[in-house]
């Protein structure tokens, strides 16, 4: 493992090289995941959503330079504790109750690292009284594994939010660090989510022109569009709070 840590892709640096996001989401996998385990930084409520349980993950196969995630995205072996789906479902339950709320959520780093501990998780909560769980993640996956979009589907509960960092391949590296061609991941995870009949709606990061100029931000409504997707009430407009 040693030499897995020497050579792991942290934070970005000036000069940095571009790096292949699904090669880094199986590297962060061997760190992040043992079986169905997963390693979480915390649980606890928060405001979003109209107040939520949320689990924070370990482990990113992206490098965003606004991410707000701690260091636990760059150095995973040093953050969170492993656990199982049903330890996982009881921490995210057992936080709702105490705050009187029906959602859940896994957010902080990319919860979709770690299939076997997110179906795991899915089918707990499906079985649950809690009404709504929403997966955050940005997409990669589920645009490389069109499988992993007819998993989530089987699920009625799960509403999946698609965050996407850019609007061009040249924007998308500069912002996340990861090479040009990847840009296609999310937009081919969208309709794979589509066609299965999942529950979903895409967030662009395109509020704020510091991080996505006017010109990307139509390039991004274009594309969207081309895979007939109902703007006005899929689209959710990011920006960055400093």
């Amino acid at each position: 493992m040693t030499a897995l840590y020497q050579t792991y892709q942290r934070y970005l640096e000036p000069g940095f090289t571009p790096f292949d996001p699904l090669e880094l989401a199986r590297r962060t996998e061997e760190i992040v995941c043992r079986g169905d385990r997963r390693k979480y930084t915390k649980f606890y409520c928060t405001g979003v959503y109209g107040t939520i349980a949320t689990g924070y993950t370990c482990g990113c196969c992206l490098r965003c330079i606004f991410c707000w995630v701690n260091w636990s995205r760059d150095f995973p072996e040093k953050y969170g504790v492993f656990q199982s789906p049903t330890e996982t479902f009881y921490r995210l339950s057992r936080a709702a109750r105490k705050a009187g709320v029906d959602q859940l959520r896994i957010s902080g780093g990319e919860p979709t690292l770690g299939k076997p501990h997110l179906l795991g998780l899915l089918e707990r909560v499906e079985s649950s009284p809690f009404r709504l769980f929403i997966l955050e993640t940005n997409g990669m996956l589920i645009g490389a594994d069109p499988d992993y979009a007819q998993q989530i589907a089987r699920f009625k509960k799960v509403h999946t939010r698609v965050s996407l960092k850019a609007g061009t391949p040249e924007a998308f590296t500069t912002i996340t660090g990861a090479r040009p061609e990847s840009f296609e991941l999310p937009f081919r995870g969208i309709p794979n989510l589509k066609k299965t009949g999942a529950r979903f709606h895409v967030a662009a990061m395109s509020a704020d022109h510091r991080i996505v100029t006017k010109k990307e931000r139509q390039s991004i409504l274009d594309r969207l569009g081309s895979i007939h997707l109902a703007l006005g009430c899929n689209l959710e407009v990011e920006g960055v709070d400093p």
